[in-house]
């Protein structure tokens, strides 16, 4: 039997994906700003999961791995480690299919994702903002629950339905020259690889990571993974490393990783808050922040920006007390 953590999945996985997990998610719409495409010189087409169920694109991966599972599987729940938005998503899928979800989160997680957490009916461990803490804690949890395991972005699973995003983007804007996402684990960004590759090769795909957890920047220049064991950094979804599964999409169909500082980013949060009056995680401004910084690479042409999530803590806004 195929174990399903570890091969690699195909275009007709996401289609599956998609059929599935269709009742449990939102089509997020795709917005526009006449501003932000004068500041850049590009036509941009925000692709806004920051309006999807437990708001972020997460939800995808995580239902698909959930309402995949056989029901003798499933009855043993499921449990993950993350910073917060796949924890809460898989929380999310779980409660909908009435299963237990177990999740270890660095005690350094936003409380609004805890809450969120714990709100969907997840039972938290938390660990030290650390991978090694992550795994090794998490292993603790997995032998005591004997839960399926549903990694944050290196699963199969899990990159299928994150391709969903991109197949719709592609449907609601047509004739895009490139797609760029934020990259920590790479489950997104794999996820739209998966996609493009067969529905439009002829897409650039860009990643974009912060300056201060740049592991996949130099893992992409290097031409193997490189991981950073706790990077410091706003952008707090983005502080894990690439895995295998992610690395083969990133190491084959990305065309470039792109990197912004943490003023840059922070930059880039509130010019999105402000001219697009939407809510979005500092995780998810390194797109727009390198499309600022760079752009001769995009200028003039159609360019899909995957906002990835909007689970923020309004009492911790990075620009408040900035000079």
């Amino acid at each position: 039997m195929k174990d399903v953590t570890t091969h690699i999945p195909t275009y007709e996985d996401m289609l599956a994906a998609h059929e599935r997990i269709k009742p449990y998610i939102h089509r997020t719409p795709v917005l526009t700003s006449s501003f932000l495409n004068e500041l850049t010189g590009a036509e941009l087409f925000f692709k806004c999961e920051n309006f999807q169920k437990a708001g972020a694109f997460k939800v995808r991966g995580a239902s698909n791995a959930v309402f995949g599972l056989p029901d003798a599987l499933a009855q043993r729940g499921v449990a993950t480690h993350s910073s917060g938005n796949h924890a809460l998503s898989l929380s999310y899928a779980a409660g909908r299919r009435g299963i237990p979800c177990n999740v270890v989160m660095p005690r350094t997680a936003p409380q609004a994702k805890k809450d969120a957490v714990r709100g969907y009916g997840g039972i938290i461990t938390e660990c030290e903002p650390s991978t090694t803490s992550r795994e090794a804690v998490f292993a603790e949890v997995q032998e005591r629950t004997g839960a399926e395991f549903v990694h944050p972005y290196n699963d199969p699973r899990v990159i299928a339905g994150q391709g969903t995003c991109s197949k719709e983007l592609m449907e609601q804007a047509d004739g895009l020259d490139a797609v760029i996402a934020p990259i920590g684990g790479g489950g997104m960004v794999s996820g739209t690889c998966l996609t493009l590759s067969t529905l439009a090769p002829e897409v650039e795909i860009y990643a974009a990571e912060p300056e201060q957890a740049d592991d996949a920047y130099r893992s992409f220049k290097a031409g193997h993974i490189i991981a950073d064991d706790a990077p410091v950094t706003i952008a707090d979804g983005l502080k894990v490393p690439l895995k295998e599964n992610t690395w083969h999409f990133v190491s084959n169909y990305v065309t470039d990783i792109l990197t912004a500082s943490e003023d840059e980013i922070i930059d880039a949060m509130k010019l999105t808050w402000k001219r697009m009056k939407i809510v979005m995680e500092a995780s998810c401004a390194p797109p727009l922040a390198t499309i600022l910084k760079n752009p001769e690479i995009f200028r003039g042409k159609r360019v899909g920006v995957i906002i990835t999530g909007g689970n923020v803590d309004l009492d911790a806004l990075p620009w408040i007390g900035r000079g």
